[in-house]
């Protein structure tokens, strides 16, 4: 894609598809179905540049390949002039309670919270709605806030089920060397503390 360089640009799009290259939204659960125009779904694209597949690895190749579009696991939109805006990637989306949840939709809600340097949410399971939304916040230099503070300051800006339940202050978040937080690093913290709670449970059971 690319932004026209004269006319019509939009902000937080990147931009319509450059000549040669065709744009589909996907329904996000089948990748059958083409969503309407505004509606959220995998952005797939065909073009005479896209990949034959990975090399020697066919089930991967197979998982992002139908026939001649790949599906690029980023999850968009299209507006009725053709501009795409992209809203997450497909593997972090949040599903808590039936609902689809964008971590990135509320990441951007805290950082407009004048005390948060850097935030990132994630999904972390839970026994009754699937999933449920945390965030871990690095605050800036010399600041302190509580969990209600953040939490009140979310009501306002994002629907009930999209507020987080869980909140954890931190030092600093995992990173790539290029800088991007890493949410995946995140998430495996969170199954290792599950699995290692699970674990002291079953030897408190067996002890009793």
């Amino acid at each position: 894609t690319s932004t026209p360089i004269i006319g019509m640009r939009k902000m937080g799009s990147i931009g319509v598809p450059i000549p040669d290259v065709e744009v589909k939204i996907m329904d996000g659960e089948t990748g059958e179905k083409e969503m309407p125009l505004g509606e959220v779904g995998e952005l797939a694209i065909r073009a005479p540049q896209v990949m034959k597949g990975y090399w020697n690895r066919p089930d991967e190749t197979a998982m992002v390949l139908r026939g001649e579009w790949l599906y690029t696991g980023d999850l968009a939109r299209m507006d009725e002039d053709g501009f795409i805006f992209i809203v997450d990637r497909k593997k972090e989306m949040i599903i808590a309670g039936g609902f689809n949840i964008y971590p990135r939709e509320i990441e951007e809600v805290l950082y407009e919270h004048p005390k948060v340097k850097e935030a990132a949410c994630f999904g972390v399971p839970d026994p009754y709605r699937g999933q449920t939304v945390k965030v871990a916040i690095v605050l800036k230099e010399g600041e302190s806030a509580t969990e209600d503070e953040i939490i009140e300051f979310c009501r306002p800006r994002l629907a009930r089920y999209k507020i987080p339940k869980l909140i954890e202050f931190r030092d600093a978040l995992p990173k790539s060397l290029i800088g991007k937080v890493l949410r995946r690093v995140l998430v495996e913290e969170e199954e290792k503390k599950a699995k290692a709670g699970e674990a002291q449970k079953q030897q408190a059971q067996k002890s009793r």
